[in-house]
């Protein structure tokens, strides 16, 4: 009895890492999946109450966003239509986005890039100081970034608890999470720029 007891246990022992194996590559399976770039263009006109950008300052903005949030590395986003100059605080601050979103490759539109990459499920937080150069004082653009922008994106459990103060930062908080269909990193790094790209 005990013996058997014992050749059992052994034999547990010895199946345990082959049985833990096989469920992380399941589960890494069932993470990924092709997927092929879309492209989108996008003409932002911000509207906000607390902060006031230049439109080059909001073209730099987007584009951090938009890279965090999953977008293909090649982004372009450029300083839009603005009455002030290069560098100057304008009230209609404008940027004009162009843009490659992953999307699965079972779901994709007529807007699709090329051939079907590796695809997988990517968790993003958006807050104070994440990505770097966000702050607090962005809590608006941040909120009509998701409104207009994210769905775009493939993503799901989308948590947003942003909430922004007009006319003041304190009391604004950027809080923003969701899971992204996106590129590894790698092959976001291999990814090459369409004609007349960066």
């Amino acid at each position: 009895m005990t013996s058997r007891r014992t050749l059992t246990a052994i034999v547990g022992c010895a199946l345990l890492p082959v049985l833990l194996s096989t469920r992380c590559l399941a589960e890494d399976a069932a993470a990924g999946a092709p997927g092929v770039w879309q492209k989108h263009q996008y003409s932002f006109a911000y509207m906000g109450f607390t902060s006031t950008y230049s439109c080059d300052g909001l073209a730099d903005k987007l584009k951090l966003l938009l890279i965090a949030a999953g977008a293909r590395q090649d982004v372009k986003s450029q300083a839009g239509a603005c009455a002030s100059g290069f560098g100057r605080p304008d009230k209609f601050a404008r940027a004009d986005l162009t843009f490659y979103t992953l999307a699965p490759a079972g779901n994709a539109d007529a807007s699709a890039d090329g051939k079907p990459v590796d695809g997988t499920w990517r968790a993003v937080s958006i807050a104070d100081r994440s990505p770097r150069d966000l702050h607090t004082g962005d809590c608006e653009l941040v909120e009509q970034f998701r409104s207009s922008v994210l769905p775009m994106f493939t993503t799901r459990n989308v948590d947003n608890r942003t909430a922004c103060v007009p006319h003041q930062e304190s009391g604004s908080n950027i809080s923003l999470r969701f899971e992204s269909f996106a590129a590894p990193p790698r092959a976001l790094h291999q990814a090459k720029a369409p004609p007349g790209g960066t």
